[in-house]
């Protein structure tokens, strides 16, 4: 298209082809008025749009003429599913997304920013897989590259000079100016069993440790521990920066100093949380966005200083085998970075991967275990079991590198529920199969 336009929501919902290939990044990146502007739109034929953990359940992906491949499932996904629209999972972690992309070659591109200060726009809360091809799109004078900025988006940094985390106005085709907030994600409050797990978790920590932790009840019980104990000096590497690992920065609890390349700061590649995240990151130097090729590459998470990584996992069998992603075969939510932040720090003797999950769940009114003995048939591994360093269930811990298979299967039957324990002990015993 060439020079940049300040246009309003309809124009740019405009510039998308009834026939026509659309990319938007993962989640917090979503420029949620363009996706809602796409949805007045009747005449689509085929639009192919792809994204991730889409924050709003947006008209447009339910639309005739419209699928959309997605890399993540969240709420909006799955309803999606169920109600019958036109959606597929594209198996890929999060460090894959950048390559498919490249090879996709989305002829719109879309994502959402700060407001220009200086003639430059903040990538805000999501760097992810789309940076480079942000750069590619406003390269080509037929592709278009389309920005969406509010007030309520925090105007972030990068690393210069390679990682700017920003993109100047005069290589945007259509800049829209709108009051949208970034994704509110509320603390949820842990149940019993998760601030047991949190509690066996925090035992693997200790001043200067470096810390990743994923979404959810556990990590997030896990940061408040920390903010509140009489440890400090941590460093923070992780994927997802989050409400708790906001409060540590805010007990001061973060120096940072890792002994990585990014000492100083708090490297990341999306954020989202509540909204007093949103205004403490705006302007805030002490966490920086990076792409996604450079947070997740499991050689710079092995090299941090006491790497301890924190994530979960839907189910275990007696192998170590990780399911995160699916239940019963079908897809609940993605890969993201899981694999990168588990086998990371199995490349150094002093760094630990935790994987903590609630011993059981209810399913159907009914008490089922997730340390399973073999995996149901259709099943499908997100982490393979050579990876696997710890699991946690409120029961205990269950370290497996190192481990022997029948090691591996008594430790992982030993944190089972006690319901389940003794029929999956004597499994363990008959560890490797005949």
């Amino acid at each position: 298209m060439g020079h940049m336009a300040i246009v309003d929501l309809s124009t740019a919902a405009s510039l998308v082809r009834p026939t026509d290939t659309l990319a938007v990044p993962l989640g917090p990146g979503v420029p949620g008025g363009f996706m809602h502007a796409l949805g007045d739109r009747d005449d689509f034929v085929d639009l192919q749009i792809s994204g991730a953990l889409m924050p709003d359940l947006y008209a447009v992906l339910a639309k005739p003429g419209v699928r959309y491949r997605s890399g993540f499932f969240g709420p909006a996904e799955r309803f999606l599913r169920d109600s019958g629209a036109n959606i597929d999972f594209v198996p890929a972690d999060f460090r894959r997304f950048e390559p498919i992309l490249e090879q996709m070659k989305p002829r719109v591109l879309a994502t959402a920013g700060s407001l220009p200060v200086d003639g430059w726009v903040s990538l805000s809360v999501h760097a992810g897989a789309t940076v480079d091809e942000i750069h590619r799109v406003a390269a080509d004078p037929e592709r278009i590259l389309i920005v969406e900025v509010s007030e309520h988006f925090p105007r972030t940094f990068g690393v210069l000079p390679e990682y700017g985390h920003r993109i100047h106005v005069d290589q945007i085709d259509a800049l829209i100016t709108t009051d949208r907030e970034p994704l509110n994600l509320a603390d949820t409050v842990p149940t019993e069993a998760e601030l047991a797990i949190a509690q066996i978790a925090v035992s693997f920590i200790h001043s200067g440790s470096t810390l990743q932790t994923g979404i959810g009840g556990i990590p997030n019980q896990i940061a408040l521990t920390l903010a509140a104990s009489d440890m400090g000096d941590f460093g923070i590497h992780s994927e997802m920066f989050t409400t708790g690992l906001m409060r540590l920065h805010q007990a001061g609890k973060v120096t940072n100093s890792k002994g990585s390349e990014f000492d100083g700061f708090s490297p990341t590649t999306f954020a989202a949380g509540i909204p007093e995240l949103y205004s403490w990151l705006h302007n805030n130097e002490a966490v920086r966005f990076l792409p996604v090729k450079i947070v997740n590459s499991p050689e710079r998470i092995a090299r941090n200083r006491n790497m301890v990584t924190i994530n979960g996992a839907l189910a275990v069998d007696l192998a170590g085998q990780v399911v995160a992603d699916t239940i019963g075969g079908m897809q609940f939510s993605g890969v993201g970075g899981h694999e990168d932040f588990i086998s990371g720090p199995g490349l150094d003797s002093t760094d630990r991967s935790l994987i903590c999950l609630p011993s059981t769940s209810t399913v159907n009114g009914q008490l089922t275990s997730r340390i399973l003995g073999a995996l149901p048939a259709g099943s499908v591994v997100s982490t393979p079991r050579h990876q696997v360093d710890v699991i946690i269930t409120e029961f205990g811990i269950a370290e497996l590198e190192g481990r022997t298979i029948r090691e591996r299967a008594r430790a992982m039957a030993s944190i089972a529920h006690p319901q389940f324990r003794d029929e999956l002990l004597a499994n363990a015993e008959m560890w490797p199969k005949d």
